[in-house]
């Protein structure tokens, strides 16, 4: 009996990990959250979680055109786009450089120092924001206790923006 019970908790575990959503993208695996790639400006990407946490990405060019791509937990999967006035893009960008983005840490992971007390399951937001000639990326594991409330406030505020809303049905 004693035998047994160690095997059935590996089966368990092997499971239980098999089922964990996919990591978000690397930097060098991703251009949709690149703000240096293809004229973007703004980026923002949602990565998957245990529950149901919506998954897409959108981009801003400087000129307004938005583009998303949806693939779980959304009202539409695929891709679309939108335009936007330019002046609402560079609003956008001021506002990110006033709310202190480029000051941010980077990463905001549970190997980071600046995590601080990590909740494991959460999902993970990753932006990117070019200003002139600085480029800023910032993965954002949701379980990072310590990363700032400012900067899921600015990951909001991207959202709003761009309009996510439609696609998303959130």
């Amino acid at each position: 009996m004693k035998a047994s019970l160690p095997g059935s908790t590996l089966v368990f575990i092997t499971i239980a990990c098999a089922s964990r959503p996919a990591a978000p993208p690397s930097a060098e695996g991703t251009p949709t959250v690149s703000a240096a790639a293809a004229g973007q400006v703004v980026t923002l990407y949602r990565s998957p979680c245990y529950g149901g946490c919506p998954v897409y990405s959108l981009s801003v060019t400087a000129d307004g055109l938005v583009s998303y791509e949806g693939s779980a937990g959304v009202r539409h999967r695929g891709s679309a786009t939108a335009r936007m006035p330019a002046a609402r893009v560079s609003a956008l960008l001021a506002e990110l450089e006033a709310a202190g983005y480029f000051g941010f840490a980077n990463r905001y992971r549970p190997s980071e120092p600046v995590c601080g007390r990590y909740v494991p399951d959460a999902p993970t937001v990753i932006t990117s924001a070019r200003l002139g000639t600085r480029i800023k990326r910032i993965e954002h594991d949701y379980g990072c206790g310590a990363a700032p409330m400012a900067l899921r406030v600015l990951e909001s505020r991207i959202d709003v923006v761009l309009g996510s809303g439609r696609w998303t049905g959130r």
